[in-house]
């Protein structure tokens, strides 16, 4: 059985190499992220270039996400590079402080005096360093340290249950999302979204660059968790970005978070990324631990799309090594996963002919002893729906598009399979299709497979057909 959950791997300067990319490209990696909190545009066409480049001489596709950086809630430099703050000791937050001391620091974020009152708690780097606010007079906001450490430049700035008014999108991010539909990002992160307004601004503008990509919203705001069933609704999926929620919510919030969002997201027909200190430890480790194993493997059990890791592939130490222990605890865990498919069905409701077919294709490869399960589509919805529900059975994404093609490398136990031509024949498509099939590997002849196409293929939401075939039968003679 292949590996049904994704990965995403963050690019950086551990894994921009060419051979290094390759590499995790052949390892398992299926979808790279490129993160737009670093770089120049220039960096970002020049590295998706390559990435299309390699995946075309490996053979296999694979979907860019371009990673918008959101809001700098961010706290400014020091002189020294850093500070070391002692409990009870009183730091000063300036906006406009230049260059930060013992006693202050500047803040990028220069609206912050406003968002905060006396009694407010602020988290900083990551909740390492807690600060209560005694008092806000103008630009500057007069703290106490609560939890000590050390405190360097440009670290993140939370505030205990949220609120902090920031846009979602930022200038930088407008101009980036034009750079992200420049270099055809498959999927595009959007940081900090709060409400649907905020996910339908961000598609806007990718429509109005001529991108394609979907919209994943990233929840790591308070006012996020509130209203996730609109932002999902404006969204074609979300990432459970579990740093900064963490330090909103409370980390022991985030587990049962984590499964309701998955959940949910499967239910409307979303995807879903888990993401954050994955593997952390192989950062400086080659091998991880126990609990961040179990980490990954609960993510599979809970139904993520993908699982994603970001300084592990980036600027670590052990890129290859770290792709390769997911891949295997991810095959590992599937193992344990129960085929649910039945119920999954009751509490569902098919008001289009596409989606209806896609459900009748899986309800009828489930109760068959059928090999796999194909659909021939022009934009990847009938794989997404196919892949809802577990069924026990790999899917197969036949298609003509490359946008197409690339989309479904997100898809959970979808296989994204180039099929060149595909015409509107249905006897020939069908024997394309066992073709292509047979080619890759995955059925022999006599094998019994599932198809789902349409009358008219290259037609958006044009399924309306489901055969059940058995590969290398000679097909039914014309009337």
């Amino acid at each position: 059985m292949p590996r049904l959950t994704k990965i995403v791997a963050t690019l950086g300067p551990a894994s921009r190499d060419p051979q290094i990319l390759e590499t995790l490209i052949r390892t398992g990696v299926n979808v790279v992220r490129l993160n737009f909190s670093h770089g120049k545009a220039d960096d970002h066409v020049q590295t998706a270039a390559e990435v299309r480049r390699i995946a075309a001489s490996v053979g296999r596709p694979i979907g860019i996400l371009a990673d918008l950086q959101g809001p700098k809630i961010r706290i400014g430099k020091f002189e020294e590079g850093k500070i070391h703050l002692d409990v009870g000791q009183r730091l000063i937050l300036d906006a406009k402080c230049e260059l930060g001391n013992q006693e202050r620091v500047g803040l990028d974020y220069k609206d912050l005096p406003r968002d905060v009152s006396p009694g407010n708690i602020l988290l900083l780097d990551d909740g390492r360093i807690e600060l209560e606010v005694e008092n806000v007079q103008g630009p500057e906001i007069f703290t106490v340290v609560r939890h000590g450490g050390v405190l360097s430049n440009n670290k993140g700035i939370n505030r205990k249950g949220g609120g902090l008014s920031a846009p979602a999108l930022t200038a930088k991010d407008m101009d980036d999302i034009k750079t992200a539909a420049m270099i055809g990002a498959d999927f595009l992160a959007v940081s900090f979204p709060k409400s649907a307004s905020d996910m339908y601004m961000a598609r806007q503008l990718m429509l109005a660059a001529g991108g394609r990509a979907l919209t994943i919203a990233k929840i790591e705001r308070v006012e996020a968790v509130a209203a996730l069933e609109e932002i999902l609704d404006a969204s074609d999926g979300l990432m459970v970005a579990r740093g900064d929620l963490a330090v909103e919510v409370g980390d022991a919030a985030v587990p049962a978070l984590q499964k309701r969002m998955i959940r949910l997201a499967r239910e409307k027909n979303k995807l879903a990324i888990t993401a954050t200190q994955m593997m952390e430890s192989m950062t400086h480790s080659p091998t991880p631990t126990r609990a961040e194993v179990s980490d990954v493997a609960n993510a599979v059990l809970d139904g993520t799309d993908a699982v994603m890791l970001s300084g592990e592939t980036a600027a670590g130490e052990f890129p290859v090594e770290t792709v390769d222990a997911m891949v295997r605890i991810c095959r590992e865990a599937q193992r344990s996963l129960p085929v649910t498919l039945d119920r999954g069905f009751l509490d569902r409701t098919f008001t289009r002919i596409d989606q209806s077919v896609a459900m009748a294709a899986l309800f009828a490869a489930y109760h068959l002893n059928v090999k796999a399960v194909a659909a021939l589509t022009t934009t990847g919805s009938t794989a997404l729906w196919m892949s809802r529900l577990n069924c026990g059975l790999p899917i197969f994404g036949l298609t003509e598009e490359p946008a197409a093609l690339s989309r479904m490398t997100l898809f959970r136990e979808v296989f994204p399979l180039l099929l060149p031509e595909m015409g509107n024949d249905r006897d020939l498509l069908r024997r394309k299709a066992e073709e292509r099939l047979l080619e890759a590997g995955v059925v022999a002849k006599g094998d019994l497979i599932v198809l789902s196409y349409g009358d008219k293929m290259g037609q958006s939401g044009g399924t309306n057909t489901l055969s059940i075939v058995r590969v290398g039968e000679p097909l039914p003679a014309k009337r």
